[in-house]
């Protein structure tokens, strides 16, 4: 279904397998729905796609209860979270209220309606996408629920190469209708408790540890990475060697995704977070901190 964008799609299936959430950033039309459904498709899971407006109301995301007047009840009617992998379309869109109402379900699995918690399916996968060249009428997500992301992402525009072959790829029948699973959802779910048991090796502990502490001593940063942004780290790094058929972790991995696991947590010192100059900003801390040459096998 997406030409291209390998790297993407292994940083994607990373969070996923490392029980994290996305965001996409990217301009309309560069896949960001055909990715999140294709990946349902996939894998044989719910799909769920919410369109944040900036009219909708946090019970329009979980659900709420309604009097059944036949069963003399209150009934409940699950909101469009209860689901596996959950799309929100143009999230900052929606006023920050709205927003909120995905904190606990994000952070915690679960949804408290009157009171009472309901545990949401597993596995639960959230992909947001938002554009970033219409800013009329948004509201910007607030740091605590970009913290709340393991990855930001963007797909980006394709090449010439890569646009012919898109056109081909679509000139009959849309091949999203032959996307068929090939992991059923004990199998992902399996996946997820093997890539855990990745190694990781002390000394690469002591890395990921100093990189994180040079995000909050440098002058140019306001606000580092926190803790919960050094454990998403640790996950992700697990998964990702686990994907390329590891059992270890190498220092590699964590370079890799230094970018997309860090940068979107950085606010700079002179306020607000630009994108550009907080990678940058990541790239330059790698390159000052010492690569561990040490035998990382378990």
């Amino acid at each position: 279904m997406i030409v291209g964008r390998e790297e993407t799609i292994d940083f994607l299936l990373t969070a996923l397998l490392a029980d994290g959430h996305v965001l996409l950033e990217d301009v309309p039309g560069t896949g960001k729905t055909k990715l999140a459904r294709t990946l349902a498709g996939a894998l044989g899971i719910t799909f769920s796609r919410i369109q944040f407006t900036p009219d909708l109301l946090p019970t329009d995301l979980t659900g709420l209860h309604v009097y059944d007047q036949q069963e003399n009840q209150f009934v409940l009617h699950k909101g469009p979270v209860f689901t596996n992998i959950l799309l929100a379309d143009e999230i900052n869109r929606a006023t920050p209220r709205t927003q909120s109402g995905l904190l606990e379900c994000m952070e915690e699995h679960q949804v408290t309606l009157d009171g009472k918690r309901m545990a949401l399916a597993e596995p639960f996968f959230v992909i947001a996408t938002q554009n970033p060249i219409e800013t009329a009428g948004t509201f910007p997500l607030p740091e605590a629920q970009l913290d709340r992301f393991m990855m930001k992402l963007s797909l980006g525009l394709s090449s010439k190469e890569e646009e012919i072959r898109i056109l081909e790829r679509f000139m009959g029948e849309d091949p999203i209708k032959q996307v068929t699973p090939v992991l059923s959802e004990q199998q992902l779910l399996e996946a997820r408790r093997e890539a855990a048991g990745v190694y990781v090796a002390p000394v690469l502990l002591e890395y990921l540890a100093e990189l994180v502490e040079k995000t909050r001593t440098n002058e140019r940063i306001r606000m580092g990475v926190s803790t919960r942004g050094s454990l998403a780290m640790l996950r992700a790094a697990r998964s990702y060697a686990y994907l390329q058929g590891r059992s270890y972790v190498i220092p590699d991995d964590i370079k890799k995704l230094a970018v997309p696991v860090f940068a979107h947590r950085l606010v700079l010192a002179y306020g607000g977070t630009k994108e550009q100059e907080a990678c940058e900003l990541i790239h330059t801390i790698l390159d000052s901190v010492a690569v561990p040459t040490e035998d990382l096998k378990q």
